[in-house]
Order: structure tokens, then C-alpha cells, then sequence
């Protein structure tokens, strides 16, 4: 499209300026990189705790307490809950549907931040169980405030924050979707 100009009685036309093509430098290279393989090393920490979880490999979850082979994933970390909501938490420790909202929580979050794909509804939801989490283990051992749980919350945020599910996952496709141009939380 162009601009009209009145010059006297001539009419000129003024062409609008071209857009200088967005070049991106090395260093927003190197941080858009650095936060989609932090967002996939998160993914695959969520997604391993539910792998671990089911079958039980013998690392955080021992073969005989594996969900598969009627363990109760809830059971050991809100069993043992201290602090202010040790009594909500050993109230719920065990029971069938918080075992199931905790594990389809694990996958959910950690296939979406593997993916790149709803990352600010898994950053949510993973603050979200990180923070409860945090919550279960009060007391902390070793520092008054801060753990690894706030941490990584605090990063799942940023992760949203710069849309690092669109380096290395499918953010951008995801992004274009029609429902998720309807509803943009779905991002």
C-alpha cells in the first residue's frame, strides 16, 4: 500500500518504507536453545517420575511398590509428610484418586513440556504440584525457605514466559491450531 501526498495540485505517491528483516544475534540464539533444553530436561523429569512410578525400576520407586503392581504412588511421599499439613496430606496419601490425579499429572506435564506443546497450562499445573510438593515437606532439612521443588516451579514459569516450546517442540504448530487461536491459554 502506498501514501498520497498533495504537492500543490500534483498528487505524489510516497512509497511506504520496506520492513528490515528481524535478524536474530547469538545470544538470543543461545538463550532461546538453553531454555528449550532446560524445558526438555524438566519434561523429562516429570516424565520419569511417572515411568518410575508405574513400573517401579528400582530408583526413587522399588519394583514391589510400582503403581503396575499395586503400589500406590502417593502413599511414601505423603505418608511421610511434615510440618503445618502433615495431617492433609497423610489424609490423603494412598486413596485411588489422588494416585491417579498425581500420575496423570506427572505424564500430562511432562509429555506437553517433551512436546513443546501447552507449556503455559503444564507450567501451571506444575508449579502448581511442585508447590504442593514443597508444602509436604516442610520443615525443610537444610534451608529455611527455599528447595529444589520452588526452583523448578520458578523455572516452569519462565518457561511459559519465552515460549520455549517453540525451539526444539512444537510450540508453533501447536500455537496455530484453531482451538488454541480460540483459546490462548492453551498455549
Amino acid at each position: 500500500m502506498t501514501a498520497l501526498a498533495e504537492r500543490g495540485t500534483q498528487r505524489v505517491t510516497i512509497p511506504e518504507p520496506k520492513p528490515v528483516p528481524y535478524t536474530e544475534s547469538t545470544r538470543e540464539k543461545a538463550a532461546r536453545y538453553t531454555w528449550a533444553g532446560l524445558r526438555l530436561a524438566l519434561g523429562f523429569t516429570f516424565l520419569w517420575a511417572f515411568v518410575d512410578k508405574v513400573f517401579g525400576f528400582g530408583f526413587a520407586t522399588p519394583e514391589a511398590r510400582a503403581w503396575i503392581n499395586g503400589g500406590q504412588p502417593t502413599k511414601g511421599f505423603l505418608a511421610n509428610a511434615t510440618g503445618p499439613f502433615e495431617g492433609m496430606y497423610h489424609s490423603m496419601a494412598g486413596i485411588a484418586v489422588f494416585d491417579w490425579l498425581f500420575m496423570l499429572g506427572l505424564a500430562g506435564i511432562g509429555i506437553a513440556l517433551m512436546l513443546g506443546i501447552g507449556t503455559r497450562i503444564a507450567a501451571g499445573a506444575g508449579s502448581l504440584l511442585l508447590v504442593l510438593m514443597w508444602t509436604a515437606s516442610l520443615p525443610l532439612d537444610n534451608n529455611p525457605f527455599l528447595d529444589d521443588h520452588l526452583i523448578y516451579a520458578g523455572l516452569l514459569v519462565g518457561l511459559a514466559l519465552v515460549k520455549a516450546g517453540d525451539t526444539l517442540g512444537f510450540g508453533k504448530m501447536w500455537a496455530r491450531l484453531p482451538l488454541v487461536r480460540k483459546a490462548p491459554w492453551l498455549k
